[in-house]
């Protein structure tokens, strides 16, 4: 069929080149075994397809046409390259004495591709700040100040940390891979952790003067969701995913009309999303099913969020199961800020004196100097104990750390209105 004229034919080719940018990236990396070169080269694709759509109509299937066009490139490169020959014939070499590893997809397979560039861009080889920028660069399709506008950073830091992460992946040659073996449970640990901590800036703004992030939630809800698509068998990638759909399902219910923070106790459960919910049920019901040994610590906390999804007022929420959960999460994965959260649910489902117990225990560890949730639930305890004037204390010194305009003003109100 002949390509058809559209009103917008730029906007069309901005809006499938977001949308396909990662498929087109991943396809052209596995040619030329260089993310940097990939970007550039679906870049150039780009860059033609605003030259000639406009002209000649938008293609039955714009997406293959970007494709097509970046391989096209990227073949093209690799016939230029003076040492082209050479590398061939060490790649022969290097075939005859060296069995290939096994692999579980046809390596045409276009999900392959896929899998291989969200490994490759959260790569430990990478600062945990340069895997999130450039897996939201490269899988989340977003520009440098769009990301830079999301963390509150500068546009040059943003574009550096870019510049300087695929530069780090060339110089150390880090295969475009899929790992396999024993190597493979770390990096996905890796992948996981960054999306996780993706959605978090968005859930929770470590700054600024909002205190959500929408956008940023939606882009590692879908990576999540990309992921599950591309790694079934995976407990914890399934686990990660009912974790973010549960705690999406709350968005709108968590800030007011001035965008102020609500606490989970004050929210309208009403305005809970229940279609999420319920994807956050069936992608927890995925991990349990391909779980082989013990829940992992992305499923454990899915499951203390579908035990607050099930409760429909607060006063219903099964705290005992919940504090359960926590013990067993900081049994499977040990942390201070994970026995904070634990010493919330036993507030809630023992009293305040056990938990002011927790936090005072871990209340020296260096990972909580600066964090302000741990005066923040200590006052909250002070004040359950009937010790107002420590509360206060408590609340006034949460206030002065969080770097949030938002939690500071909730927090300095809890401060005066504490009698």
């Amino acid at each position: 069929m002949t390509p058809q004229p559209t009103a917008d034919p730029r906007g069309t080719v901005e809006t499938v080149f977001r949308i396909e940018s990662p498929r087109i990236i991943a396809g052209v990396a596995r040619i030329v075994r260089d993310v940097g070169i990939a970007e550039e080269l679906a870049q150039d694709a780009l860059v033609a397809a605003l030259e000639q759509w406009p002209r000649d109509g938008v293609p039955d299937n714009p997406g293959a046409w970007l494709m097509a066009s970046a391989r096209h490139r990227a073949v093209d490169l690799i016939r230029r390259r003076e040492n082209y020959a050479r590398k061939l014939a060490e790649i022969g070499r290097d075939l005859e004495t060296t069995a290939p590893p096994e692999e579980p997809a046809d390596p045409d397979d276009i999900d392959d591709d896929l899998l291989r560039l969200v490994f490759t861009a959260c790569h430990p080889v990478l600062s945990p700040e340069a895997r999130i920028a450039l897996t939201l660069r490269l899988l989340g399709g977003l520009t440098t100040p769009e990301i830079a506008r999301a963390f509150l950073v500068p546009e040059p830091t943003i574009a550096q940390r870019i510049v300087r992460a695929k530069r780090t992946l060339a110089t150390r040659n880090v295969a475009f891979e899929v790992p396999y073996g024993p190597d493979r449970e770390a990096r996905l640990g890796s992948v996981l952790d960054v999306i996780y901590l993706i959605f978090n800036e968005g859930y929770a703004a470590t700054a600024g003067d909002d205190w959500l992030r929408p956008a940023l939630c939606e882009d590692a809800l879908r990576l999540a969701r990309v992921l599950s698509a591309l790694m079934p068998k995976e407990p914890e990638v399934h686990g990660l995913t009912a974790l973010l759909e549960f705690q999406t399902s709350r968005a709108a219910a968590r800030t007011g009309p001035s965008g102020e923070p609500i606490l989970l106790k004050d929210q309208n459960r009403r305005r809970w999303n229940r279609m999420l919910i319920a994807r956050g049920i069936k992608a927890l019901g995925r991990a349990d099913a391909t779980a082989t040994g013990g829940p992992g610590p992305y499923a454990l906390q899915a499951a203390i969020a579908a035990c607050h999804a099930h409760a429909y007022t607060y006063e219903e929420t099964d705290w005992k199961t919940i504090a359960t959960l926590y013990g067993l999460l900081s049994a499977r994965s040990p942390s201070p800020v994970v026995e904070l959260n634990r010493a919330v649910a036993v507030s809630m489902a023992d009293g305040p004196a056990p938990a002011l117990e927790i936090v005072d225990a871990i209340a020296t560890e260096p990972a909580l100097r600066d964090y302000h949730l741990l005066p923040s639930v200590r006052g909250d305890l002070l004040l359950r104990l009937g010790r107002t004037a420590d509360a206060r204390a408590e609340f006034e010194r949460a206030a002065g750390l969080t770097r949030n305009e938002r939690e500071r003003e909730m927090l300095l109100r809890r401060a005066t209105e504490v009698l």
